[in-house]
């Protein structure tokens, strides 16, 4: 919870309120602004705000720390935690030592959970819904656990402190320690009548749909965060984040590397030696590709700015179009005619064999790839 939202003015009591009437006040709001009463966003966001303020006023010791002005979460300001005292010493010969009551309620746990998408998806953006299995905030107790009309008692081995001491002697003499009261689990209160709903957890499993956004760009591996959407805590906690990793499915065509996109397109020998003009069926529709006379196998013709756009810049990627000249296999008597007839024009009837490690061949990619740049 920030540091500068008042946990009081949230709940609606006073300074000194007694910790039933701070229950009181939560009881009240959270009925209101319970997400199956009110599924509004603004309504949910309070109910949040709501729940975090209670968990501070309703634990004695998050509540002192914060009327010291020291933030419950982290212990911020005022120094707190920077003297290693007495009590510091004790943990570290003794083990960890309880340290008074602690809150029932608690934060709820993250949650992953991973989403296929199509390229174009990735590619464009869009909104998927998805359905989670996850706990919610029981409706009937509002979260505390207990039963109508019911409500917490002071546990009697502890007396509300949450821990209890006892005395071992040793070479030191005689040592007290403090542990945690095993009758209340150190919530220092008991639930003798809890909530038939929940059973006394505060919280129940139901199934949601949510609606995710998908930003344009997305990639493989990268993760979304859905704040407050993952399950709620016990007794009435807030809720932890759900996370949504992307799997992003490969495409029949295109291939993504990066925010480069990749495809093969394969041309008649005679086509690639005239050039011609062709129609490039892309993601983002159909696109004009012309084919120069003399065009060769292997080589690459990149369409700017056809890509998949940058996730976190302005801009996007390129489409890379491969081209792969077929040669024929069969041909009539009339075809092959006309090929020799052409090869004697060209003075091609016996090439000589030309071997280079330069060029658009398999050495000069190789070097292209791997040699200095």
């Amino acid at each position: 919870m920030a540091s500068t939202i008042d946990p009081y003015e949230i709940l609606g009591v006073s300074r000194d309120a007694a910790a039933d009437e701070i229950k009181k006040s939560y009881r009240k709001l959270a009925r209101e602004l319970h997400p199956d009463v009110n599924p509004d966003p603004e309504s949910q966001e309070r109910f949040k705000h709501v729940t975090a303020a209670y968990e501070v006023l309703s634990d004695p010791e998050k509540r002192e720390m914060y009327d010291l002005g020291i933030d419950p979460r982290t212990g911020a300001a005022g120094g707190f935690g920077s003297n290693f005292g007495f009590s510091d010493f004790m943990d570290a010969f003794f083990g960890q030592q309880a340290r008074g009551p602690r809150s029932r309620a608690r934060r709820g746990q993250d949650a992953l959970i991973r989403l296929t998408i199509e390229l174009d998806e990735a590619m464009f953006g869009s909104e998927r819904d998805i359905t989670v299995d996850t706990a919610i905030v029981c409706g009937t107790c509002a979260g505390d656990g207990t039963g109508a009309g019911a409500q917490v008692v002071t546990c009697p081995m502890c007396r509300g402190h949450g821990e209890v001491q006892s005395v071992q002697r040793s070479f030191l003499g005689q040592v007290m320690t403090s542990r945690q009261c095993p009758q209340c689990q150190g919530f220092g209160t008991l639930n003798p009548n809890p909530c038939v709903e929940c059973s006394g957890d505060g919280r129940v499993r139901t199934r949601r749909t949510l609606t995710v956004k998908i930003p344009a760009g997305i990639d493989t591996g990268t993760r979304i965060q859905l704040r407050g959407e993952s399950e709620v805590g016990s007794g009435g906690g807030p809720a932890g984040d759900l996370y949504v990793e992307i799997v992003e499915t490969p495409h029949p065509v295109f291939q993504r590397l990066g925010d480069d996109l990749h495809c093969n397109v394969s041309l008649p020998m005679t086509a690639a030696a005239l050039g011609t003009t062709l129609t490039l069926e892309t993601l983002n529709g159909p696109e004009e590709l012309i084919i120069r006379a003399g065009t060769q196998s292997a080589s690459v013709q990149v369409l700017k700015g056809h890509g998949v756009p940058h996730l976190r810049a302005s801009g996007r990627g390129d489409l890379h179009v491969h081209i792969d000249v077929l040669t024929p296999t069969r041909l009539d008597e009339r075809q092959e005619q006309l090929l020799r007839e052409l090869a004697e024009l060209r003075g091609e009837e016996h090439p000589e064999l030309l071997v280079s490690d330069d060029g658009p061949g398999l050495l000069g990619r190789l070097r292209g790839a791997f040699g200095p740049k």
